[in-house]
């Protein structure tokens, strides 16, 4: 079993800051790849950004330029580094994280963007 704990999320003005933390805890040797999901009102939950145990990324092309995903091993943990928000951000973000083929979700954190 693996626990993901969120946090940094808030409400924040159009074009302004956020850095997410995600903390894994548990069956931790397993995890390789970590990630970030969102879901906006009435909406399916979409990929945001992912990275593996070796640094690999993914990002969806709305966020391309403006989110960095990066993972400290050390720590357990991930972050999602936010800029240049725009009100479309507006969602639940969740941390996703893949430990011996299962999937394990975090229970989210809210990132409102006022315009």
């Amino acid at each position: 079993q693996v626990q993901l704990v969120e946090s940094g999320g808030g409400l924040v003005q159009a074009g302004g800051s956020l850095r997410l933390s995600c903390a894994a805890s548990g069956s931790i040797f397993f995890i390789n790849t970590m990630g970030w999901y969102r879901q906006a009102p009435g909406k399916q939950r979409e990929l945001v950004a992912t990275i593996t145990r070796g640094g690999s990324t993914t990002y969806a092309d709305s966020v391309k330029g403006r989110f960095t995903i990066s993972r400290d091993n050390a720590r357990n943990t991930v972050y999602l580094q936010m800029n240049s928000l725009k009100p479309e951000d507006t969602a639940v973000y969740y941390c996703n994280a893949d430990s011996g083929g299962f999937n394990y979700w975090g229970r989210g954190t809210q990132v409102t963007v006022s315009s």
